[in-house]
């Protein structure tokens, strides 16, 4: 039976995760589990799986958690992630927490040689570089469970990687795909979160209406694949069917198809080589869907989709601030601090001030993401 950690447990893709775990009981069994602050939503799951180890998010959500519970392991932040993550128990680590936070724990899990399924693109977008090396260092394979990169991932499949082409990664255009740049003027966060196909989180969807999310997978793919930008491609894809194809150098194209079920690639990462049965989720039925539709994508209409490309291609440092940049402007949009379009605007502006350091360690990656968020939040003053 596998041992899991599952950070990020009571948001979108940790409670998908969770789903998973509960219908594989006797191959999977809950070791650890971190969440923020949603400790009604956690309180269940406790109650359900009885975790070895539990991590929340500070110390006034462990006093609150411990006057709930009986349990001798709790602990809280980044240090508590780490705990979670390199228990001797632990055979895989699930990281499905939003944001950079994630990163400390990772390469933690990665030198105790742990497996590791990483739903937290923004690990390797922070610091691709560290986090690749040191998983070629300690002989560890990273497990996408994006639906995109698993669906590379698994195109992959006995394929060589001198043989790529290019891969293509495919986008829904999320909640404003049919919207103009003007008309994008003082939409409201329910129309932004309000996403055609996919259930996510409330982070994700809104990156998914700014493409910035597919900036971040392009960036993400680069490091798990080790393909150039330049063969790297994003098209429209309405129908979310096809979630991503590799091209080969003979032409070939191999594709993975599925109904757009986040339960899917969690399963495939957390079984691999095996596959299993997913009764939980939807068959595809092509013959109901009749017709999958392609448009190419406009980077002056998407300027984030544009500035990840560009962040990747200047490397360093530089992606470390698109996505701190990022996670904070969309947190002020969330909060409702800032319009929609305020989002790239602040970004770019972080981008057009930081002068580059080409090969950050782990300590300078984590003060420049610090600073960043905090020259974000500095504009509303």
């Amino acid at each position: 039976m596998k041992q899991v950690s599952l950070l990020g447990a009571t948001g979108s893709i940790g409670l998908q995760t969770i789903e998973v775990l509960r219908l594989h009981k006797d191959e999977f069994s809950l070791y650890a589990m971190a969440f923020g602050k949603n400790i009604d939503k956690a309180l269940p799951l406790i109650e359900e799986f009885n975790p070895a180890i539990i991590v929340v998010q500070d110390e006034m959500t462990k006093d609150k958690l411990e006057k709930e519970v009986n349990h001798s392991r709790i602990f809280s932040g980044s240090g508590g992630l780490i705990e979670a993550s390199v228990a001797d128990s632990v055979d895989v680590v699930v990281n499905a927490v939003m944001g950079s936070i994630g990163l400390p724990a990772t390469l933690k899990a990665i030198e105790a040689k742990k497996s590791i399924a990483i739903a937290n693109k923004e690990t390797l977008v922070t610091a691709g570089h560290l986090v690749m090396d040191a998983a070629r260092k300690h002989d560890v394979e990273l497990l996408p469970v994006d639906s995109e990169h698993s669906a590379i991932y698994q195109s992959l499949n006995g394929e060589s990687s001198k043989d790529i082409s290019k891969l293509l990664i495919t986008a829904s255009g999320g909640s404003f795909r049919d919207k103009t740049r003007d008309q994008l003027k003082g939409v409201t966060v329910e129309d932004a979160l309000n996403h055609p196909n996919w259930s996510m989180g409330a982070k994700i969807t809104i990156d998914s209406a700014s493409m910035m999310n597919k900036g971040l997978e392009v960036i993400e793919a680069h490091w798990l694949f080790g393909i150039p930008y330049d063969q790297i491609h994003v098209i429209l894809h309405r129908e979310s069917v096809i979630h991503s194809m590799v091209e080969f150098v003979d032409r070939s194209v191999m594709a993975q198809l599925g109904t757009p079920d986040m339960k899917v690639p969690i399963q495939y990462a957390l079984t691999y080589p095996d596959r299993m049965e997913l009764p939980i989720t939807e068959q595809l039925n092509l013959e109901h869907i009749a017709a999958l539709h392609f448009e190419k994508m406009d980077f002056e209409r998407f300027p984030c989709l544009r500035m990840a490309y560009e962040a990747g291609r200047e490397g360093g440092s530089m992606t470390t601030v698109l996505n701190a940049a990022n996670e904070e402007a969309v947190q002020l949009f969330l909060e409702g601090c800032i319009d929609f379009l305020d989002i790239e605007y602040l970004i770019e502006k972080e981008l057009s001030k930081h002068q580059v350091i080409h090969s950050p360690d782990l300590s300078t990656i984590l003060s420049i993401d610090k600073r960043t968020r905090e020259q974000v939040r500095s504009h509303l003053k």
